[in-house]
């Protein structure tokens, strides 16, 4: 079995965390069954977040009574001190429990700092005297401000979307959370559905030893997946680097992570599914994709005003208006019949 450490935290756990934004999407009970399938098969970090609905009360359902057999760790996206506690205390509240393994700020646009007027984090250093959490970490999808958090010394998690696809940017950020002893949490290890094939994902990240990856959840046999991976490890090998080196030349570049930041858009389209629907439809196909409510989802983008809100909201940097016209043009050519997927 592979184990990872968490930087200082001290934290070590199997290298397959449960990332409990899906489960949202299913019943209390049947996300029960899967979170205590994980932990009965070896998985003990799991990850929730004040913003993923009744994710955190599916969590607490689960491992009520058995608090100090997991890892559990949870996100606000308070912007001032009353709403961090405001948070905090609903989090412990859902988690039925009195203490947070690693309180992060979520996806903050700038680090938070002593000093910086907003109070958070001496509230997060407040909550950690209180016993109330047990490590502080941070989750971004900006280059600037994870680098700014590393380089601060005042966190001792970083969470941020790596895969295969990383840049040498994101490659660097790993390795100077280990050289500060820093725990790195990989969101978005299968790039929000992209990839699909877990083996060579997990073969990849397996490479990084102060990585932990934490896989979306949200059917059995995905579970059963990542669970094979405890005892039968993917390794880097020939076939999976080629798969890599393919996928790589294909994805790499211009295309909509799904991370949502750009959210809401003021006409309503779904953004951070039709930006990236081309390739959802070839790498992730699904019915409802060209369903009646897909096609009136998709046919939104006509309704774009050009405003650029979602553009200057991309921690991506990419012309997201742009990016949505093209994935429209395309999906019109599929629906007639045009482009083949």
């Amino acid at each position: 079995m592979e184990t990872v450490r968490l930087g200082s935290t001290g934290i070590v756990t199997n290298k397959n965390g449960f990332g409990a934004l899906p489960i949202q999407r299913i019943s209390d009970q049947e996300a029960v069954y899967l979170l205590q399938k994980a932990y009965e098969n070896g998985i003990d970090y799991f990850d929730t977040a004040r913003w993923y609905t009744d994710s955190e009360h599916k969590v607490g359902i689960a491992f009520a009574g058995m608090r100090e057999k997991v890892f559990i760790a949870t996100k606000t996206g308070a912007k001032c001190a009353d709403d961090f506690w405001k948070d905090l205390e609903t989090s412990l509240e859902q988690l039925q429990t009195d203490y947070i393994d690693v309180y992060q700020f979520h996806n903050p646009a700038v680090c938070p700092k002593p000093g910086d007027e907003s109070g958070l984090y001496e509230a997060m250093l407040q909550a950690k005297e209180q016993g109330k959490i047990r490590h502080i970490g941070i989750t971004n999808h900006r280059l600037a401000v994870a680098k700014e958090a590393i380089e601060s010394g005042l966190y001792e998690t970083l969470q941020f979307p790596f895969c295969y696809l990383a840049t040498e940017k994101d490659i660097a950020l790993v390795e100077m959370c280990k050289d500060k002893d820093m725990g790195f949490i990989a969101m978005k290890a299968l790039s929000g559905g992209l990839i699909t094939n877990s083996a060579a994902a997990y073969a990849y990240l397996s490479q990084y030893d102060n990585v932990l990856p934490i896989w979306g959840v949200q059917r059995e046999n995905e579970l059963d997946e990542f669970l094979s991976y405890i005892d039968n490890p993917p390794k880097m090998d020939s076939e999976i680097s080629a798969f890599i080196a393919h996928d790589r030349e294909e994805l790499l570049g211009d295309f909509c992570r799904g991370c949502g930041y750009c959210m809401p858009c003021p006409m309503g389209i779904e953004i951070n599914n039709c930006a990236r629907m081309s390739l959802l439809l070839r790498r992730s196909p699904s019915a409802s994709h060209l369903s009646k409510e897909g096609q009136e989802k998709m046919m939104k983008i006509e309704d774009c005003i050009h405003c650029n809100q979602c553009k200057s909201k991309c921690p991506y940097g990419l012309d997201t208006p742009a990016l949505l016209a093209k994935n429209l043009e395309d999906y019109k050519n599929v629906l007639a019949g045009k482009v083949q997927v």
